[in-house]
């Protein structure tokens, strides 16, 4: 059975939109086929896992409201594609991670029909309802309706929006009308949930999965559910296949992060990526990066010592961290720098190893990965319709063909490094731990990297475009040997490092 070690604790993770990613046959629609033929080009830059946004049947472009679990999107290919990318990214030594979409379902799936045929139904309790004497008594009061997003109300009219219609019933849709939300005080509902992760794992050999709205499964009045429940999940997952990776997208304070760790090995730092962007925009840092950081750790640690810290820059639902750094490739390669050398399981969003840009709204964030120059470009995937790009184009961004041959460019930096830190037993190590450091100096970043064996190193990065002559206080005096920097023009100093703008170094 394929197994990283296991997947997650080493490595770094590239997240794919397959609309947008490569089209293999020539419909303008980017498909699973298009990703298997370029799965070379992943292992050549260095990943070790890919999270696919989902790949199931949806009646949208972005495929979040599915209509059966158990199949493979016609526009991206079949279950047997989808099996032969899986069998063909383990040869790679490449992890497979679904984006398993469970808080709700679309409204045009079977259950939500079933359910939709009245409170004798046997699939009426998957979903939440609220009955029309139930409509009529409350009167809707605001905080009966109120979603925990601060969206407009979440009760959707299951027969319409026939709101002059006494007899029509309301089911709960946090997110939108089109995708009901799932009921998991529901115990079959639950065990169905389970036999679809098993099937993904043991049947078709997904390695884990990355889990949609993890935190809003309940309502935060009930968020002790939402705990609850990913520890089963995660049980029943260990179960089925032991090793198999399981990352949330749970976005609030640390201290209410935490709990999701005791079900869930990853959860991703959304705070974070804000941190970065601001610190980078700025180029200065006086160490309240690494505090927070410090702080966020401290908190995750107290429910689970072992968890792993997934990093982003941006990602499907976020600007581009290419638009957010107005495009500049310096600062762009100081966020590279960042994202592959702080503790934690690093992710890319696809394209950013080429300096995509992008602004929402979400279609503009998604837009197709450039492979080449416009014309020479014949599997360059469309974002739908023939809609055209927006912010990536062969006129705003270099195309990956131009990037590959040129040692300076941002696609070689980030493959340089990658490949640095693949090599080194503790970047390498997701669990790693942050270490402080008594560096505050303006335009630096500084932190130390501690093994789960205790081995350590001293990572510095300059935010800013001058070399930066960093002196070690001394707790940092025991490093001594530059093993790796970015850039031409470090050098170990008597006190010190001289850190060259934009840069970063290794030491130990």
């Amino acid at each position: 059975m394929f197994s990283l070690t296991p997947t997650g604790t080493t490595g770094v993770h590239y997240e794919i939109f397959v609309r947008s990613f490569y089209d293999s046959n020539g419909d303008g629609i980017g498909d699973l086929n298009g990703v298997t033929s370029k799965l070379d080009y992943l292992h050549d830059l260095g990943i070790r896992a890919i999270w696919f946004m989902p790949i199931n049947p949806s009646p949208t472009y972005h495929k979040y409201d599915i209509t059966d679990f158990y199949g493979i999107d016609p526009e991206y290919g079949t279950l047997d594609d989808f099996r032969r990318l899986v069998s063909e990214a383990h040869n790679r030594g490449i992890a497979v991670l679904m984006d398993l979409v469970i808080h709700h379902t679309s409204i045009r799936h079977p259950w939500f029909l079933e359910a939709k045929k009245g409170p004798d139904n046997p699939y009426r309790a998957f979903y939440k309802w609220l009955p029309p004497a139930e409509i009529t008594r409350r009167k809707l009061a605001t905080r009966d309706i109120t979603a925990d997003s601060g969206e407009r109300s979440p009760w959707h009219y299951a027969l319409g929006d026939d709101t002059k219609n006494p007899a029509t019933e309301k089911y709960y849709g946090m997110f939108w009308s089109g995708m009901p939300d799932l009921n998991f005080d529901h115990r079959p509902l639950r065990e169905e949930v389970y036999k679809i992760a098993r099937y993904w794992l043991t049947e078709v050999g997904v390695d884990g999965f990355r889990l949609d709205a993890a935190r809003h499964l309940y309502r935060e009045s009930e968020e002790p559910k939402n705990h609850q429940f990913w520890e089963e999940f995660g049980q029943v997952v260990q179960v089925a296949k032991p090793g198999a990776y399981l990352v949330g997208e749970v976005w609030t304070r640390p201290d209410r992060v935490a709990p999701y760790f005791r079900g869930l090995q990853a959860n991703f730092n959304f705070d974070l990526a804000l941190e970065l962007e601001t610190a980078i925009n700025r180029s200065t840092d006086s160490g309240d990066l690494m505090s927070f950081l410090a702080d966020t750790h401290a908190a995750y640690a107290t429910a689970n010592p072992d968890f792993i810290d997934a990093l982003i820059l941006s990602n499907h639902d976020q600007n581009r961290i290419g638009s957010l750094l107005n495009g500049n490739i310096d600062k762009l390669k100081v966020a590279a720098n960042l994202l592959l050398t702080l503790p934690g399981n690093p992710y890319l969003y696809y394209g950013e190893e080429i300096g995509m840009l992008g602004l929402k709204p979400d279609e503009y964030i998604r837009e197709p990965f450039l492979w080449d120059m416009g014309k020479q470009d014949s599997h360059r995937a469309r974002l739908g319709a023939g809609r055209p790009a927006r912010y990536s184009t062969s006129r705003t961004v270099r195309p990956l063909a131009q990037q590959q041959n040129d040692p300076h460019s941002l696609y070689s930096h980030y493959k340089r490094l990658i490949a640095f830190r693949n090599g080194h037993a503790i970047l390498n190590d997701n669990r790693s731990r942050l270490v402080l450091t008594g560096i505050r100096q303006r335009g630096i970043v500084a932190f130390g990297r501690q093994s789960t064996g205790g081995a350590r190193i001293l990572v510095l990065h300059n935010l800013s475009a001058q070399p930066i002559d960093v002196v070690f206080s001394p707790d940092e005096a025991g490093y001594r040997q530059l093993i790796f920097s970015t850039t031409t023009g470090a050098r170990v100093l008597d006190a010190g490092v001289r850190v060259p703008g934009y840069g970063c170094v290794v030491m130990t």
